[in-house]
């Protein structure tokens, strides 16, 4: 088979011509370290990522920009394309949200953590000197384990007894899990309706709320129903990651690592110099992980929205994850945990293979040991329940299963069937009972 390349939340205090190579092409594509190597110095300025323009970086050091004046980076999706603003203190402005209403009609989707926290503070920013806007909230349970129909209903509940028309805009207002549910709400809703993410923990800044992948769970499997579709904006306030506990945190750490090892080898050394300053929370070190994964997403959204090649790669132990989460029961772990010790399975199987050499494969479980993320499934799951699952995951094919796994020196992966099954095997009981 071708190859293709590349919980609770906070605490209360391309074009067809490009799908169709992605999707066909039977080589690696190279990874980015080139690219990389021509990155300039930016501050507060717009950063735009589209297939023709790769997007720029800072240095690699974290600068101090204004806490005031937003770095964004743009997603080029052509007339869909929309910016990411990153930086302090933006929900104290609220010229950056009211950009994005279109209509007079708005639905703040959030949870029952966040609501208390940041609630009043977004519907301030959307109605502070517009009196025209006015604002309904939902107010969901916290954790994976209700991503589901049932809390999906309540959203559409709200808009049909509020009277929401085609011109209201959908707000999410939490993590991941609000993000998606939001999303697909927006997706289905009157066969769709504006949406923007207000992503508020580390995990949903620097992936899930970039990228229009929109969804709910099903006991069967993660996210087996959804749908791609785009927000009109992404806000990014840095100063919501005060309130969120160190295990959420840590849990976030999992996708700023996998950007590095699957594309981004400067990005992945950066990280190992600057684990402990993300730990501790500094806001610099923090500020330069979230633009520069959303740069790294943001590029091969553009390329790839709609997962035909390209995009695959950005789940790097997600298939390995997917299945911890099911099998050992949603809100269990977190999702950057279940991706951590995922993670680490498909590096175990990519060295099994001969792929990468013995010191990648150390580095891998060095940082993550670092980040305080697990290095292993559940010891309750076993190589069956694993099969079982990842039999259904969406990148199955034809009846094979598909993996990203890494292949050559840092910064490259591959998508692909074309495997020993043997290895995967071995990997699986290496970790697990039979």
């Amino acid at each position: 088979m071708a190859s293709s390349f590349c919980s609770p939340r906070h605490a209360l205090f391309l074009s067809s011509s490009t799908k169709s190579t992605l999707r066909d092409c039977p080589v690696r594509f190279p990874a980015c370290n080139a690219f990389h190597s021509r990155r300039r110095l930016v501050s507060a300025t717009r950063l735009k990522v589209s297939a023709s323009s790769p997007a720029p970086a800072v240095d690699q050091s974290p600068s101090r920009a204004s806490s005031r004046a937003p770095t964004v980076v743009e997603v080029d999706l052509g007339n869909r394309s929309y910016p990411i603003y990153i930086g302090s203190g933006l929900l104290d402005q609220p010229e950056l949200l009211q950009r994005h209403i279109h209509g007079k009609r708005v639905l703040v989707v959030t949870n029952t953590t966040v609501a208390p926290l940041y609630l009043d503070k977004t519907i301030s920013a959307l109605t502070d000197g517009n009196p025209n806007v006015s604002v309904e909230s939902v107010i969901l349970p916290d954790g994976e384990q209700f991503k589901n129909m049932e809390n999906l209903m309540k959203i559409f509940d709200k808009s049909i007894e509020s009277r929401l028309d085609r011109r209201c805009t959908f707000v999410a207002l939490g993590g991941g899990v609000i993000g998606d549910m939001c999303g697909y709400a927006a997706a289905s809703y009157l066969r769709g309706v504006n949406f923007i993410q207000i992503p508020t923990t580390v995990m949903a800044q620097v992936d899930s709320s970039v990228g229009g992948k929109t969804g709910i769970n099903h006991p069967l499997g993660k996210n087996m129903i959804g749908a791609f579709y785009q927000p009109q904006c992404v806000l990014v306030d840095t100063d919501t990651l005060n309130t969120l506990p160190d295990r959420e945190l840590a849990s976030g750490l999992a996708e700023v690592i996998k950007y590095g090892l699957i594309r981004d080898a400067e990005f992945f050394e950066w990280q190992e110099k600057n684990m402990p300053s993300l730990l501790a929370r500094d806001p610099s070190a923090f500020a330069y992980a979230i633009k520069r994964s959303c740069e790294n997403k943001a590029e091969v959204v553009s390329l790839d929205e709609k997962e035909s090649g390209l995009r695959a790669t950005l789940n790097l132990g997600h298939t390995f994850g997917h299945a911890i989460e099911t099998g050992f029961g949603y809100g269990q772990w977190l999702h950057g945990e279940a991706v951590a010790a995922g993670t680490v399975m498909a590096v175990d199987m990519s060295h099994r293979l001969g792929w990468i050499d013995d010191l990648l494969a150390q580095r891998v479980g060095n940082i993550l040991k670092e980040a305080k993320l697990p290095n292993a499934p559940p010891k309750t799951m076993t190589v069956e329940m694993f099969k079982s699952i990842m039999a259904v995951d969406k990148k199955v094919a034809d009846g094979r299963l598909r993996l990203i796994l890494l292949k050559g020196p840092l910064g490259n992966c591959v998508f692909t069937g074309d495997y020993d099954k043997k290895a995967l095997d071995e990997t699986l009981h290496a970790f697990c009972k039979s």
